[in-house]
């Protein structure tokens, strides 16, 4: 089973940028999509972004759209995403999710109920 390993976030100004990893391990995650959530403190998990399997699809929520970037390295069996001109609202703590099977496929599920396998999870704050 494959197993996540979140790095990247932390504190931030706004206007600045970070950027998040995710590292599979266990197996190889080329044939998954993959995708970022964010949850802030009490409120549900928030869809930002996904990517398919081979990378040629990618998907956003209209709130980092422009400013978000997604991308994956299946050689490295590594997921990131960019993240520009941050914003106080981008603070939250981030997850990267793998759904197998989709392999082929240019969808990217965007709810996390279709992702099996979740990271730590990492912090990104940003202050004003």
């Amino acid at each position: 089973q494959v197993q996540l390993v979140q790095s990247g976030g932390g504190l931030v100004q706004a206007g600045g940028s970070l950027r998040l990893s995710c590292a599979a391990s266990g197996r190889t995650f080329s044939s998954d999509a993959v995708a970022w959530f964010r949850q802030a403190p009490g409120k549900e998990h928030e869809f930002v972004s996904a990517v398919n399997w081979s990378g040629g699809r990618t998907y956003y929520a209209d709130s980092v759209k422009g400013r978000f970037t997604i991308s994956r390295d299946n050689a490295e069996s590594t997921v990131y995403l960019q993240m520009n001109n941050l914003k106080s609202e981008d603070t939250a703590v981030y997850y990267c999710a793998a759904a197998p099977g989709y392999s082929g496929n240019y969808v990217a599920p965007r709810t996390p109920q279709e992702y099996n396998t979740w990271g730590q999870g990492t912090q990104v704050t940003v202050s004003l």
